[in-house]
């Protein structure tokens, strides 16, 4: 049975991630949180139009209303469920490959679900329910265009209208859900838009390009003179920046300045940001010097929304590019933060490699993913004289972690250092440790 990982559920489409366990969740989801009304998207995928029909079927034999938005980005469609008052279901595998497809859910209002909420939904479907997939639902579609006019509305309000004149972007919507709306909604807010990798044909998602391979977009913002890229990926629910230069800026990086352009405007609640175990050392240094406090939580943009919550924290995200500004949104959302990040280039007249520059200094760090047949369930603890002796080498100065993937068969090793040479050499050194053991054939 699959299981919740990091950011819902995913597996291979149509042989692990079947149309029946698509209902099945849906339908016991639907009934373990009271559900009463769904929005659903999907991203680009081929598989997504039978999958969603699938999730609707579920929906319906729950007596559950739905709304269809069709393609449409993850934050999109939280925003519009968040709106409407409903709960929010979307078929994707965000950064993964096309052949891959997930389940990401959110309860009602558009929050992400509790870990007591996950293991009620997983205890319920290890007893072995079924729900027919071909069971069928009615949905409103009608209201799509709308719905999705009214996000952009509420963008160019937040981050105000005519805030990217003059500003010139070249936009990476990765073949995914952002690939008809970013390009149009940062144009409504006065940029000059260049868009690649926008035209999805169901196996092109994420193909060498967003949020994860922002070469495509470096040689873009170069080629054509941008001011500044922005890469999304699948689902848009993360961005990566681009400075002027053609130089990727982190997602550390663009919390940061997000975290000290609030801290000036008077608008970060309660004085502190929300990060995960992988932001770079160098960002929680800029913190301190800029007295701003850290909340430091495990992977995931769940475990950070669960840390803004408790803390009353209104900023918060992950070095991925996952950037939740929750006083906008339930969710982390790749466009709004971008549009914010372009907006603040815009005030300052300042380019984003002068600002980045400015806000922090990253300690160099090197990440290494291992693919593995199975994973220990605490792999520090399985690898901790390997672990001992990088830090021993490191002599004091950066850090190791090693860390299972939520969301693939991945061991993920990251070291940071002195230096970029001794980072990967050491990182290197660890991950063909975790490959000799655990490594797949």
């Amino acid at each position: 049975m699959l299981r919740f990982g990091t950011d819902g559920v995913r597996g291979v489409a149509q042989s692990e991630l079947t149309e029946d366990f698509v209902a099945t969740l849906a339908f016991v989801a639907a009934h373990e949180l009271a559900f009463t009304d769904v929005v659903v998207g999907r991203d680009t995928r081929e598989s997504g139009p039978t999958l969603v029909a699938a999730l609707k079927g579920g929906l319906a034999r729950a007596g559950v209303r739905v709304v269809d938005l069709g393609v449409a980005p993850t934050p999109v469609v939280a925003w519009v469920a968040n709106a409407l008052g409903a709960a929010a279901m979307v078929i994707t595998a965000s950064h993964n490959v096309f052949t891959d497809n997930g389940v990401k859910i959110f309860g009602n209002g558009a929050t992400k679900l509790s870990d007591a909420d996950q293991v009620r939904i997983e205890q319920r479907l290890a007893r072995g329910e079924v729900c027919d997939a071909r069971a069928g639902a009615e949905s409103d579609v009608s209201q799509r265009a709308d719905l999705i006019g009214r996000y952009g509305a509420h963008l160019v309000a937040t981050v105000g209208t005519g805030a990217l004149e003059g500003l010139s972007v070249v936009v990476d919507c990765a073949h995914g859900a952002f690939s008809d709306i970013a390009p149009r909604m940062l144009g409504d807010l006065g940029a000059t838009v260049i868009a690649i990798n926008d035209e999805p044909n169901g196996r092109n998602i994420n193909d060498g390009c967003g949020a994860t391979h922002v070469a495509p977009l470096c040689e873009a913002v170069r080629l054509h003179g941008a001011d500044i890229g922005l890469a999304f990926d699948g689902d848009g629910d993360r961005v990566i920046a681009v400075d002027h230069r053609g130089v990727p800026i982190s997602g550390d990086h663009m919390l940061a300045l997000a975290a000290m352009d609030m801290a000036d405007q008077k608008t970060l609640v309660n004085g502190a940001v929300a990060v995960t175990v992988m932001t770079n050392a160098g960002f929680h240094a800029a913190m301190r010097k800029a007295g701003i406090g850290v909340v430091t939580t495990p992977v995931g943009d769940r475990h950070v929304l669960a840390a803004m919550e408790e803390h009353g924290l209104v900023l918060g995200g992950e070095q991925s590019g996952h950037i939740i500004h929750r006083q906008f949104a339930t969710t982390g959302d790749g466009l709004l933060a971008g549009a914010l990040l372009a907006g603040l280039v815009v005030r300052c007249g300042r380019s984003l490699h002068e600002l980045a520059a400015e806000a922090m200094t990253a300690l160099p760090q090197a990440l290494v993913n291992v693919s593995v047949r199975t994973s220990p369930d605490d792999p520090v603890a399985f690898f901790a004289d390997e672990i001992g002796r990088i830090e021993e080498a490191l002599g004091g100065v950066g850090r190791v972690l090693l860390r299972a993937s939520g969301t693939e068969p991945l061991i993920r090793v990251m070291v940071e250092a002195s230096t970029q040479d001794t980072a990967d050499s050491l990182a290197h050194a660890l991950a063909k440790t975790v490959q000799r053991q655990l490594g797949s054939l």
